[in-house]
Order: C-alpha cells, then structure tokens, then sequence
C-alpha cells in the first residue's frame, strides 16, 4: 500500500472523491498547488474539510525491474482543482491543508481557473471522474504503443474491433506485422 494511502487508512474517516461538480451560486473552479506526489493526500484532505474537488488521472505504463506495470497518475502532477465560492467558504484554511501547499494566487485572492477548462476535462473523463477518454484515433494515423512488449514502437492503426482492442501495424525487420492491442495502449504521433 502506498503511503499516501496508509496515511489515509489511519484517519479512521471515510472518504471518497466527490462526484457533484454542479457549480452553485458564486462557486468557481479554482487549483491548489500540492506537495510532490502528494495530490490524492491533499485530494482527501480537503474532501474531509467539506471541499469538492477534481484531479483528472490518466493511465500510464511504468518500468522498473524489468516488469510493466500500469498505475493512475494524476494528468497534471502537483495539481488539483477544487471548487470554492470565496466571498462565502473560508477558504484560507485550503492552505493550512495537509498535502497543500497553497492556493494559486492573484495579489491576495486565490485566482480561478478559466471558465470551461475544468468542465472540459470532467466531460472527457469516464464514470469515475478520473480516467480520461482516449484522444480521437482514425484508421491508417501514425500511432505509438505506450504500453506492454511493443511499448514507445511507432506503427500505423489499421482498425478498430468491438471489443476496444485496435490493430496497428510495426514495421520490424523491413516487414509490416499486425498487432492486437487495447484502445488505452495507443497514443497518437503528433
């Protein structure tokens, strides 16, 4: 278990990432600064004070020790976005937050994110509000594996199946060879 989540454990509360992010009255989307790798810690945090907030993750491969391992990592590192209707909420106690070390800041007001920048990411995410959806991919576009025994090969996307599993061609020892692989290992070539 990760420490941030054996530190989590040990509160003996119960939390869980909010789900309303309908913005009420005078609310607004705001972000908070955190502490390296500590973005679910300050997430929990600041839900267990009464705070929404949203940190969108994406899925990524990590190598170490010869082994492929896919782990959540948070879109954008030492970020989160939480909703707060300053002029009502006592939001200097966002800073004094365990994980956080501050609010984005304008002079002396925290400083809102740009209208529609949260609400973009919310609806590309999936049910759980956390995974983002795969980038808009088309038969025959230049792609790169970023995951399993073929990960960071360049290929060319043939089709789509039913089952969210793509074909992509590599090209290895000047032959073309297909490849079946998921939707979630496959990230366009700009």
């Amino acid at each position: 278990m990760p420490a941030n989540e054996r530190c989590l454990s040990t509160l003996g509360a119960s939390w869980a990432p909010a789900t309303d992010y309908a913005l009420n009255g005078g609310e607004r989307w705001y972000v908070v600064h955190t502490q390296a790798q500590r973005e679910t810690t300050a997430q929990a945090q600041l839900g267990l004070q009464g705070f929404r907030s949203f940190m969108p993750r994406y899925e990524k491969t990590v190598r170490h020790a010869r082994k492929l391992t896919r782990t959540r990592a948070p879109l954008f590192p030492r970020y989160v976005f939480i909703i707060l209707d300053i002029d009502r909420q006592p939001w200097h106690s966002v800073n004094g937050t365990i994980g956080v070390v501050s609010l984005l800041m304008s002079r002396d007001r925290p400083l809102a994110a740009p209208t529609g920048v949260v609400e973009a990411l919310i609806a590309m995410s999936s049910n759980d509000k956390e995974q983002l959806f795969l980038p808009k991919l088309t038969p025959g576009q230049k792609v790169r594996l970023v995951a399993g025994p073929f990960a960071e090969q360049l290929g060319v996307l043939e089709q789509f199946d039913d089952r969210g599993r793509v074909r992509v061609l590599l090209e290895m020892m000047g032959a073309w060879y297909p490849v079946c692989v998921p939707c979630s290992d496959v990230l366009p070539v700009a």
